[in-house]
């Protein structure tokens, strides 16, 4: 019993120390690129080329005092940012890295992980409630029925995937694409699941609930220190899990185009493939304007959702034929 707790430590551990590190150095790329695209400096004082900013920027919020407004729901101001990050922490254990490289294999490992997905919604509630301000407070409505509009598309495009391959299990999902990636099939399902990403994740051009100009910062805008920390790190670990889930359902996940690179480990091409849609995440920040709250709801309803469904309804009516082909 003890040894099996230990060895569920340890392996919860290498799963959550490199994630927090890659968010503080997802921060500190997402910078350096910003800055590239502005034609300005980046972060560049702290260590060399800035490798050590942040970790200044952690001991900063870190030793920083929390304030809590005076007027607020205390108990619940103080657990949306935890709750809120253990969330961010728990999608993370049926995340497959490898063949068998996985916290928890389960069989209904996409349920689980837009599960958590959904709860999340709660949190930012509870915090934009909780805080008794008005921009908190209509940052956190406006990420709820956000968050609520574009997982339907975002489902909808991942019940395509589970009809192409036959399971719930991620590591199955990853293993049915050896032979062509689900990318090429199902290529307007990519596209709609990337774009919901962006929105489930409240980035440019979807960053609505946090619109400066308008709500100042949204619903963490009362939070500081140690508060603040754990939404931003909550956020960036969300960006990274959705970049990763985009590389499973649709690139292969660990397994490489060709097989003559298979030598290379698989952690490495799914590490590899996540870069490419987390600059892309960057990229998108600094180049695209942010859309108005109509147009956002705009293209979650009238857009994504048909078209998603229409190419839903066209997968089902190509494999019954192809069924029904054999079968004859």
């Amino acid at each position: 019993m003890l040894y099996t707790f230990l060895y569920t430590i340890v392996i919860f551990l290498t799963t959550v120390v490199p994630l927090l590190i890659a968010v503080a150095y997802f921060t500190l790329i997402e910078r350096h690129v910003l800055a590239a695209i502005q034609r300005r400096q980046g972060p560049n004082i702290v260590g060399f080329f800035g490798v050590l900013q942040p970790l200044a920027d952690g001991l900063k919020l870190f030793v920083k005092e929390s304030v809590l407004p005076k007027s607020s729901n205390t108990l619940i101001f103080v657990l949306a940012p935890i709750f809120t990050f253990s969330l961010a922490l728990s999608g993370w254990a049926v995340i497959p890295f490898g063949e068998g490289m996985v916290l928890a294999d389960i069989n209904l490992g996409v349920l689980y992980t837009f599960t958590i997905s959904s709860l999340s919604v709660h949190t930012i509630i509870m915090a934009g409630w909780s805080s008794n301000s008005k921009y908190a407070f209509l940052g956190a409505l406006r990420s709820a029925a956000q968050m609520i509009s574009y997982e339907i598309a975002m489902g909808v495009s991942i019940i395509s995937v589970l009809l192409s391959t036959g399971s719930l299990n991620l590591t199955d999902i990853v293993v049915a694409q050896a032979n062509i990636w689900n990318i090429f099939p199902l290529f307007p399902c990519f596209i709609i699941f990337f774009l919901c990403a962006l929105a489930e994740t409240n980035r440019h051009p979807f960053d609505l609930p946090e619109a400066e100009a308008e709500l100042v910062a949204g619903y963490n805008v009362e939070y500081s220190a140690m508060s603040f920390a754990l939404f931003f790190l909550a956020e960036y670990s969300n960006i990274i899990l959705m970049c990763i889930l985009t590389v499973i359902f649709f690139l292969g996940g660990w397994l490489p185009l060709v097989s003559v690179l298979s030598f290379i480990p698989g952690v490495i091409w799914l590490s590899f493939k996540a870069i490419i849609f987390i600059t892309l995440f960057v990229i998108i920040r600094g180049v695209l304007p942010r859309y108005r709250y109509d147009q956002l709801m705009r293209l979650g309803w009238k857009i994504f959702i048909p078209i998603s469904f229409f190419y839903l309804f066209f997968l089902i009516a190509i494999l019954l034929s192809f069924n029904w082909m054999l079968n004859f």
